[in-house]
Parts: structure tokens; sequence; C-alpha cells
């Protein structure tokens, strides 16, 4: 034991020396900052002294209640506002760009073309969105942690605790029948809240620009700064087939920003990490993130492959390539910066102070003093089976359909050997298991990216991959498999189910010999995996108790796809041994699609060619600030101190990936569509002018 020490010792000192000399510092001396643990402040314990400090103004009750009550939690994962009287709502286009198909005509194509209702007549229902508009909130902990007391194991404790948050719901839903209530764990589970919301259901689509005009530069330029998007989208909010009347809204404001000028963002932050203790971060460094990459850069490829292959004339394709696109830059930028020494340094001095505040206090060391240490041993056994349980994993977002319809299959023909259905039953469900409209094209690129899934998660000697893989290189064993399958046609897998159902289970089928090997032992991994994340669950809970017990609201919790208000100032930084300018203008959009040769994805519609005299190109388009956000973060509002809009937050730049971990003030920036060039947009090229004055009035006349 005392020779593994010695070696840990000369090994954590020859990799501070190597830092020292390679990236010029040394990690023992490098201190966390103030602000690491991000800006994400709740409204139930707003900052109002660090504004008061930071920036010379002291928000009001009323300040604070507008904001929170003219925003509003958009769909299943962005943020939105009300900006007008009348039920006017504002968010990113890419907030909507998966539901426009559903509002559209036979004869439209609204992604190609772009929409707008001239007359309040023309506004389209959205099916299935609704937004959220929260109007309550209590804090209530002590009733949720007094519960949980009364486990004796993990799994009891959290029985316990969704019985009670059940219970407050109830009753509270009973109290206040117009509200939906949602209980909400901040600091993992330190403090809980209950949340009221009023719901909306009845949301119309008002504008949009095209997808080109609002994603100029795809994926090259998503997460980049400068940018010229105009990533904007106008809804409007119904109740009883009418306009909905809101005294909650945000004003506009057409002075434009300026640089250091104060800016806050409202919006509902999907998820951060930023509470995590290094033997989890370190778990994520180098287990899921590195899976993550590898499969979606393999996804990435043959969409961008499909994409070229239509000639960038498939807008559904393109929207969907965005969406892989931009999950491959989060996960890569994320990546990159858990790799990176200086900020890994920072989150180690900050867990020791942490950890040193804990075991320094006698009270505290008693109850938390254990948990980072049992956190090592939880990750450390869950090291062992991760890579597998995700290779055998079947996956709707990249398992070929040929896999999942294995999947189906194998389910009913279990479901059939219990009894729990006839043969009957069985023939009429397997009949129904084959999409008609499978593309047959893309399954088999899928297949190889399942493929190379495999061979990088599996061990080759394992006899999954012998029989799936075995000598061959990765294309042959595709081809090898597809040519195998009963699944590769609709007509093959009709005469397939025909077949004794023991013919069918115990066929060379690849994908149904997947299955049938491997949903024994992932059902297995999954039954330890649960028991092992109930106890991290728990000891997460303990792990934000002891953050809140040393640091109070000085450190706000980590993002829970729940309402926030993150302050900043408008700020350039230094890139690519230059500076760049805290605004951009439609200039710039122009100059993209040019200097590209007007070819996907900085092609812009043939207008642009031929702009309107009235529209003024020297209008800021985007601009940048400091500001926390993430994803869910995506269509809010940029307010200045008065509470009225200055832009629309829809990205961040590369250097704001790490954010899920730590929050970083040097480079990290928002960017958001200027308030000023959504209007120049709307009234001088769009020529949307009853929506333009519904904007800049805050009524429709």
């Amino acid at each position: 034991m005392k020779i593994r020490l010695i070696l840990v010792q000369i090994i954590f000192f020859y990799l501070s020396v190597f830092a020292q000399t390679y990236y010029g510092f040394n990690p023992d001396t490098v201190r966390a900052q103030n602000f690491d643990m991000g800006k994400m402040w709740t409204f139930e314990n707003p900052p109002v002294k660090y504004f008061q400090e930071e920036y010379g103004f002291s928000p009001s009750e009323q300040w604070l209640e507008k904001m929170q009550k003219s925003a509003l939690k958009f769909g299943g994962g962005c943020t939105a506002s009300f900006i007008s009287e009348d039920g006017l709502i504002m968010t990113n286009h890419h907030c909507v760009r998966g539901i426009l198909p559903s509002v559209q005509t036979d004869n439209e194509n609204i992604l190609r073309d772009g929409f707008y209702a001239s007359d309040i007549s023309k506004e389209r229902r959205v099916p299935n969105l609704k937004v959220e508009q929260l109007l309550f909130i209590k804090d209530i902990s002590d009733e949720i942690h007094s519960e949980m007391n009364k486990g004796k194991t993990d799994s009891e404790k959290i029985e316990l605790r969704e019985k009670k948050i059940e219970e407050i719901k109830t009753k509270y839903s009973q109290e206040n029948p117009e509200l939906v209530f949602k209980v909400i764990s901040l600091y993992n589970g330190g403090k809980y809240s209950l949340y009221g919301y009023k719901v909306y259901d009845d949301i119309r689509l008002v504008f949009v620009p095209e997808l080109s005009v609002a994603k100029l530069g795809g994926d090259y330029d998503n997460f980049t700064y400068p940018r010229y998007g105009l990533d904007c989208a106008f809804l409007r909010a119904y109740e009883n087939d009418k306009p909905v009347k809101t005294n909650f809204y945000f004003k506009w404001n057409l002075d434009g920003v300026v640089e250091d000028q104060p800016v806050f963002v409202v919006g509902n932050p999907g998820s951060t990490d930023r509470i995590n203790t290094m033997a989890q971060i370190e778990f994520e460094r180098d287990i899921r993130y590195p899976m993550m990459v590898k499969m979606l850069k393999d996804l990435y490829k043959i969409y961008e492959e499909l994409v070229q292959e239509t000639n960038a004339e498939d807008y559904k394709l393109i929207a969907r390539l965005y969406s892989i696109g931009n999950a491959l830059k989060v996960y890569e930028g994320t990546y990159k910066g858990l790799l990176d020494p200086y900020l890994i340094a920072r989150k180690k001095d900050f867990e020791k102070q942490f950890r040193n505040a804990v075991i320094n206090n006698s009270g505290l060391n008693t109850k938390y003093g254990k948990i980072w240490d049992e956190l090592v041993q939880l990750r450390n056994e869950a090291r062992k089976t991760t890579n597998k349980m995700f290779a055998y994993t079947i996956n709707g977002f990249y398992s070929p359909q040929y896999l999942i319809i294995a999947s189906k299959l194998y389910g009913l023909i279990e479901d059939l050997k219990s009894g729990k259905i006839t043969k009957d039953n069985f023939d009429n469900e397997a009949q129904k298991i084959y999409p008609l409209d499978l593309n047959h094209k893309l399954q088999k690129k899928l297949t190889l990216v399942q493929l190379k899934l495999w061979k990088a998660n599996l061990s080759p000697d394992s006899e999954i991959m012998k029989y799936l893989i075995g000598n061959n290189d990765i294309n042959k064993a595709a081809e090898h498999i597809l040519s195998r399958s009963y699944f590769t046609s609709y007509e093959n897998f009709n005469e397939f189910i025909k077949k004794p159902v023991d013919d069918i289970l115990n066929s060379d089928d690849p994908f149904l010999y997947f299955v049938r090997n491997t949903k024994t032992e992932l059902q297995q991994m999954i039954d330890e995996n649960k028991t092992r994340n109930q106890r991290e669950e728990i000891l997460n809970q303990m792990l934000g108790e002891a953050l809140y017990a040393v640091f109070g609201d000085a450190i706000p919790p980590d993002a829970t796809g729940t309402l926030r208000i993150a302050d900043g100032i408008v700020k350039g930084y230094d890139y690519n041994g230059t500076r760049a300018p805290i605004k951009t203008t439609f200039y710039g959009a122009l100059d993209r699609y040019y200097s590209f040769d007007k070819k996907f994805p900085f092609n812009l519609p043939s207008y642009w060619e031929n702009l309107p005299k009235e529209f003024d190109l020297s209008t800021p388009l985007n601009f940048i600030s400091t500001n926390d956000i993430v994803g869910g973060n995506s269509g809010s509002a940029v307010l200045n101190i008065n509470a009225e809009v200055v832009g629309l937050a829809f990205d961040g730049n590369i250097e704001s990936l790490p954010g899920n971990f730590i929050f970083t003030t040097e480079a990290n920036r928002t960017v958001s569509v200027s308030a000023l060039g959504m209007i120049e947009a709307i009234r001088d090229l769009y020529k949307a002018d009853a929506l333009s004055k519904e904007i800049i009035s805050g009524k429709r006349k």
C-alpha cells in the first residue's frame, strides 16, 4: 500500500511539473474564482445586495415580479416571453423549427420560405404546444427533508419523497385549480421549492423568418462569434379563442446596447453539473463524454452526406443535421473543457475549499464528511460497466430501425411465451412493427454507426463482437450483417414473422441475435446501476445540503430547467489573435453569403441581392454579453435595467461550452439577436407592419 501511495505521489509531482512547463502555470497555485458556480439566481433568493454593489441599482419587488411573470417556459426545452399586453410571445426560431411543418399547408414549406400572419385571423394554432407562466413559489424544503428522514434505506427515502411531493402538489392543486404545480429540486435536493404555473395551450404562430436567415452558417457558425443569425420567432397565446390579455410583458427598447452596459437574461436554463465532485467530473471526462462525442461525430457525418446528396433541398433533413450538430458541439466543447488542466485545477481548488469547510466543522463533518469518498467508490464501480451498457442499449436517436424492430419483435415473443398475449395477438401486433416509410439508405448508414459504437465500447474477444464483426473491417461487417438480416425489407420481414415462433427466436438474424444475447445482461446492469444511482442521488442531495450550509445563497443552485435571472454586461473579448466586437450588423450576413459563394449553409434567399432601399444594413444584428446561460435559455429575453428588451438570447460561443461544469467570465459569452435588428428586419425587410407596431407599442392595434 505504501509503494502504491509513493507511486501516486510521484505521478502527481510529474504531472504538476508538466503542466507548469507546458501550460505555463502550476496547478497547485490555481484558485477557484468567485463565480465558478455561476450566476443563475433563483427568484426565491434574488441577489439584491449583490446587484446593488455590482450595478448600482437595487431591484424593487415590482421589478422582480415583472421579470418573473413576463417570462415563459416554452414547449419542451426553451424559454419565451410576453412582449405585448395582447399575448404576443417572443422566442427563438430554433425553438419552433421542429414544429413548423405541423402548421403548414400542403403547398407550403415554412422552413424554406418563412411565415407571417398579416392579420390575426391568419395566425395558426400549433398542435400540442404550451407555454407556462410561473406565478407561485414556496419553499417546501423542511417538509420534504423531514419525510425523507423517516426512511431507512435509499429506496425508502426516495419513495417517501415522491409520495410527499404528490401529496403537496395535490393539496395546492385543490386550493388553486387554475395553476399546475411542480416540485423543483434545488442544490441536488438540498432545497425544494413548489412552483405554480399558469398554462396556456392555445399558441398560434405569427411570424418566423426563413431557416437560412435564422441560422446563417448552419453548424459551421453554431456556437461561434461573430454571428449573423435572425434567430427569432413570434407567436401569440389565446384563451377562449381570443388573444390573452396580460399585465406582465416586456416593453421594447430602441436605444441599442453599448459596451459595459448591464443586461439581464431571464429564462429556464436546462441543466448544469457544477456542484459535482471531482470523482463525478473525472468519470464524465474519462467515460461518458468520449463515448458520446465519438457516436455523435459518426452520426453527424452520415446526415451531412445525406444533405449534400439531396443538394441541401430537404429542409427536414437539414433541421435534423442541425440538431445533431448542435449536440455534437455541446458534447465536444464540454469535453475539451474537461481536458483543460487550468479549468480542472479551478474545480479541484473549489472542492478542496468546500471539503475543508465541512471537515473543519464538527457538526457538518459528522453528517457530510464521507460524501466525497463514497462518491469515488460509486463512480469507480460505474466505470466497470458503463461502456458495455451504452453498447447494449438500443436508442431511437442513433440506432438503426432494424435493431429497434428486432427488439420489439423479441418483446412480443417474450409476451407470447409468458402468456401475456395469444398467438393471434402476436400475429396482429407483429404486422404493425415494421414502418412502411422506412428510409433504407439511412438505416444502412445508421447500421454502420451502430457497429462503430459496438467496436468502440465492447471487448473484441466478446461473443457479440466475434459474431457480428469477427475479423472483418467495419464496412464489410455492415454489409455482411445487412445481407443476412430479415429486417432490411418489408417483404422479408413479412415472411419471417410467419415462421414458427421458436424458429424466429433462434434464427441467425444478426439484429435479433444481438437482442437475444444482450437483453438479460443489460437488465442486470440496469438494475445494478439503479441501486447505485439511488445511493448517488441521496449523496448528491447531502452534497447540496452541505453546499448550502457552507455558502448559503452566495452560490446559486445548478440549472434545473426552471426560471432564473442571470446578470452580466455587454462585453467584447479577445479571440483568434484579434478582438470580437460587441455587435455585428446585417452587412456581415451579406459578407458571409458572398464570401462562401452563396453555397449552403451560407446561402440566403435570392431577394438578399436586391434588398429594399429602406432596409438599413448597418443595423446591429447580433451582440454578446457575459450572462450565464446554457441550453434551455434559448428564447430568453435580454433586458436592460428598466426591464426592457434589448435582445433575444439564442446561443453561446465556443468558450461557453464548458459551462456545464464551470462558469468562466474571461471569454464565455451569450450571443443574442439585437432588438434593433429584429425590428429592422420585421418592419423594413419582411414588411410585417402590424407586427412591428405591436412589438414597439406593446399592444395590438
